[in-house]
């Protein structure tokens, strides 16, 4: 393989963006030991995420860049993509949970939408929706 040298510069950075990074998705890794239920442990992933992901990707644009001599869209172009679609999966995840454990009784926060009720099903209703 070809070696290119790197200004010293540049390496601490790469260096220094790239341990960052890993050291925040390590952080939400342990979140998701630590925080009991699903509510809590969903968000330590979803934010450290993005915030690890843009710095591994500030890491990845300093090394392609001074490596090609030009700028390297691609990790630009993934920490975009990451940081659309997290947030967007995080909210969905919740509402599906949420709708989930009203269904079945258990104490959440109450719905601000008249579409969505807040107590479990009878047993009449229950047949009723398998029966459509």
């Amino acid at each position: 393989m070809n070696e290119v040298l790197l200004p010293f510069w540049a390496e601490v950075a790469i260096a220094v963006l790239a341990v960052c990074g890993a050291l925040v998705a390590l952080m939400g890794s342990l979140g998701l030991l630590r925080l009991k239920s699903y509510y809590e442990r969903v968000h330590a992933p979803s934010i450290v995420a993005t915030l690890g992901c843009w710095l591994i990707m500030w890491a990845s644009i300093i090394f392609f860049s001074l490596s090609s001599h030009g700028f390297a869209a691609h990790p630009l172009l993934i920490a975009v993509f990451i940081a659309v679609t997290v947030p967007i999966t995080t909210i969905f995840l919740m509402r599906a949970a949420l709708f989930r454990d009203r269904r079945a009784g258990r104490n959440v926060p109450p719905s601000v939408s008249g579409l969505v009720r807040n107590e479990p099903l009878t047993e009449e209703e229950a047949a009723n929706a398998i029966k459509d």
